[in-house]
């Protein structure tokens, strides 16, 4: 669980209802027309840019990766293919049939190895399957990121509706006040959207496809050093060009060959 996405909703949404509750009712910011201007309103922008196929993989899977983490580190990652290297070294392909691995995408290119497939076959599976996950991981930071960009400015439409309302029954005092609230609420709603929910998790999400992206590679290159028979020491220290350079010898010292 990443409990920063998580931390970071809570206290923003703490935050609001404080600064609300200091200052009057709860109910006063309840608006059922800003809430429809905002919601419809984006939701139906979002569906004319993006096809249905895309909504139905980047919606889910970017809420799942905004609240989750990598099981493992690319640090971990380094350890594990070190460790699995050095068990196909001593026991050969046959013996990495009862490894096992939190991380599927390492999972898979250990029983691809094990069923003795060629370097090939394994490298265009692989990386088929690295290209793909990572497309609907940017299909879902793009989709929040566009509800993001359009939820303040249907604020402002429905600002600019509901002072259109106002002026429209200048005559009636009493509608004046719930048209300039409803004008108001629809901007407070939209910069709620974007800038609490739907823009942060569209960072998070591209910042995770960075990560994912060198730890499937990583993964790959250390799979396909493993089905080349590649000593665990050269394989640690192939893998060790991923981590940062401060991390590189402050966190692990090779296996010994």
């Amino acid at each position: 669980m990443d409990i920063m996405t998580g931390a970071g909703l809570a206290g923003g949404l703490a935050v609001i209802v404080a600064m609300v509750l200091m200052g009057g009712d709860l109910h006063m910011f309840i608006s059922e027309h800003a809430m429809i201007i905002i919601f419809g309103g984006s939701g139906a922008a979002t569906m004319i840019r993006f096809p249905l196929s895309v909504l139905m993989h980047g919606l889910p899977l970017g809420m799942k990766f905004a609240f989750t983490m990598s099981r493992l580190s690319a640090h971990d990652l380094v350890d594990e293919l070190a460790r699995i290297a050095e068990i196909a070294r001593k026991q050969g392909p046959v013996g990495l049939e009862k490894v096992e691995t939190d991380e599927p995408f390492l999972a898979k290119g250990i029983r691809y190895v094990a069923d003795g497939y060629d370097l090939d076959f394994i490298r265009d599976n692989l990386e088929r399957d690295r290209d793909n996950f990572l497309l609907h991981l940017n299909e879902g930071s793009k989709i929040y990121r566009a509800v993001g960009d359009c939820a303040p400015a249907f604020g402002m439409i429905g600002t600019l509706i509901g002072m259109v309302q106002m002026f429209s029954n200048m005559s009636d005092p009493s509608k004046l006040g719930p048209f300039m609230a409803t004008a108001l609420l629809a901007t407070l709603y939209g910069a709620l959207v974007a800038n609490l929910l739907c823009l942060p998790i569209a960072d998070k999400l591209h910042t995770k496809l960075i990560d994912e992206e060198t730890n499937r590679t990583l993964i790959i290159d250390g799979i396909l050093m493993i089905r080349d028979s590649k000593s665990p020491t050269l394989v640690r220290e192939m893998l060790l060009a991923y981590l940062p350079e401060k991390h590189r010898h402050a966190e692990g010292e090779p296996v010994p060959a």
